[in-house]
């Protein structure tokens, strides 16, 4: 036969791969339009390869997957049985302090944010203040410690926070370690292996096909969060990896600013639950749940006046629960959106969200990175900040690298979490904010925020322009796949 004929068979087969594909993206996993026809540009111009790109990136998780996840999951309702202490929806909701955020409140609490007064709550803007007050921490730790990261690097900071966990587990702390396949890629299975022989436990979120980490269907889906519980009494979230350079140790991302909060109180019963659910999902625990509940879950003291929301987001989720909060947010703003992110790739709701409040006099303000850590995502991230600088928004260039995720609203709620502004940890990652109601914590953030200012630049009209033909090209380009990263 003539080589033309193979050519015509196999464009006939990858035109019908790309169909079942299609039906697959529109009626059984009902992606968006944007992502689909973001999908389909990549099909078309990368044929054969596309395809396996999408196996491994796209495909929306199993049901088996989904059924799990839910099954796995602790309900909040029997938690709230067996602990004492814990106020009713109603009536936190009807202090008058919170009352006008009531309507906010609510809708947090319709997407599983249950709310938690009596907190004691300090935020730490860099990764070694929070280190240091974690290992003493852990150190003084006595029955358990719950551990969930997306990255445990095997590096020096690494290696010290290991080896205090094999320490305690030693001692009889019950200790319990989950990473992400994806995020700690690099790290050897054999530094977690020395954990277990301590007698601590290890899990390994969504691992990959036969331990070979380079075939992982699940790869675009990433347990982004990061958590630490210990005794059931004091929780940390928020941004900071347990790796080197979120101390701030990579002089090429130099200055590197994060954010990250330790919560003693009621706020500690949620995290607690994110992490044993993600737990019994990972090891598969045929444990009854009340078994945990019993010996995660003590009487909360109250510690200070912040109340506390925490609010999940994931694959196994129809709702994007942190996005919609947010625009809850900041459509109801009156004085201040004050946003960070190091990645900044909108949809066209959280676009009109922040349009709105610009254009009923709120003072919009974005914080970006100077320093590019992923140029696929950043280039797209240059391009909607100058879009938003258009319609007047102020845009900051943070004169280091930006990783904080952090949504500040006018005078009394500031939200601290692993969540980037982009579509993947929206819908596709793991993920988790803490949402506190507080004007004291509010205003200390604000005095950091300031402090942020004075190490940036504000762009302008000409700082746009200024950027060379390769970069605003690179904008364009990646803009059309935004709905993918």
């Amino acid at each position: 036969m003539h080589w033309i004929y193979y050519v015509f068979i196999a464009f006939g087969i990858l035109v019908a791969f790309n169909m079942l594909l299609l039906v697959g993206m529109i009626f059984v996993e009902k992606k968006k339009p944007q992502t689909i026809i973001a999908w389909l540009t990549i099909l078309t111009f990368l044929p054969g390869i596309g395809f396996i790109f999408y196996l491994l990136l796209g495909s929306g998780l199993s049901y088996r997957v989904k059924r799990m996840l839910k099954k796995k999951a602790i309900s909040d309702s029997d938690i709230l049985k067996n602990i004492k202490g814990l106020k009713t929806f109603s009536e936190v909701s009807g202090i008058r302090s919170l009352a006008k955020d009531a309507d906010l409140m609510r809708l947090c609490y319709d997407m599983g944010g249950y709310p938690c007064l009596g907190n004691d709550v300090k935020f730490f803007c860099h990764g070694l203040e929070k280190i240091a007050i974690l290992k003493q921490d852990l150190l003084a730790a006595k029955k358990s410690i719950n551990m969930e990261y997306y990255i445990f690097a095997s590096d020096k900071v690494g290696k010290e926070i290991m080896q205090i966990l094999i320490n305690k587990a030693r001692a009889g702390v019950k200790v319990k370690l989950i990473y992400d396949s994806v995020g700690s890629k690099k790290t050897r299975r054999r530094f977690f292996r020395k954990l277990e022989k301590a007698g601590g436990e290890v899990a390994e979120f969504f691992p990959p096909f036969a331990h070979i980490r380079m075939i992982n269907l699940k790869l675009n889906y990433r347990n982004h969060r990061k958590i630490v519980v210990i005794d059931g009494k004091i929780a940390y979230t928020g941004g900071i990896n347990i790796r080197d350079d979120h101390m701030g140790m990579n002089m090429k991302l130099s200055p590197w600013r994060d954010a990250s909060v330790r919560i003693e109180g009621g706020g500690v019963f949620p995290l607690q639950n994110i992490f044993l659910d993600d737990w019994r999902y990972a090891k598969k625990d045929k444990r009854p749940a009340e078994e945990y509940i019993k010996e995660y879950f003590p009487t909360p003291e109250p510690k200070g006046d912040v109340t506390v929301q925490v609010l999940t987001s994931g694959p196994d989720s129809k709702l994007q629960k942190i996005k919609e909060a947010y625009i809850k947010m900041i459509i109801n703003a009156k004085k201040r959106v004050y946003l960070q992110t190091p990645y900044f790739v909108p949809d066209d709701a959280f676009i009109s969200a922040l349009t709105i409040a610009q254009k009923s006099g709120v003072d919009v303000r974005i914080m970006l990175p100077a320093k590019p850590d992923k140029r696929s995502v950043y280039l797209p991230t240059l391009s909607y900040a100058r879009e938003m600088a258009e319609i007047g928004i102020k845009i900051y260039f943070y004169n280091g690298f930006m990783h904080a995720k952090t949504l500040l609203i006018d005078d009394n709620k500031l939200s601290i979490g692993s969540t980037n502004l982009d579509n993947r940890s929206f819908g596709l990652n793991f993920e988790c904010t803490a949402i506190m109601f507080s004007e004291k914590l509010n205003a200390e953030y604000l005095t950091c925020f300031q402090e942020d200012i004075a190490n940036s630049i504000l762009a302008d009209e000409n700082y746009f322009k200024r950027a060379p033909i390769a970069s605003k090209l690179g904008q364009s380009f990646f803009r059309l796949f935004a709905p993918l990263l």
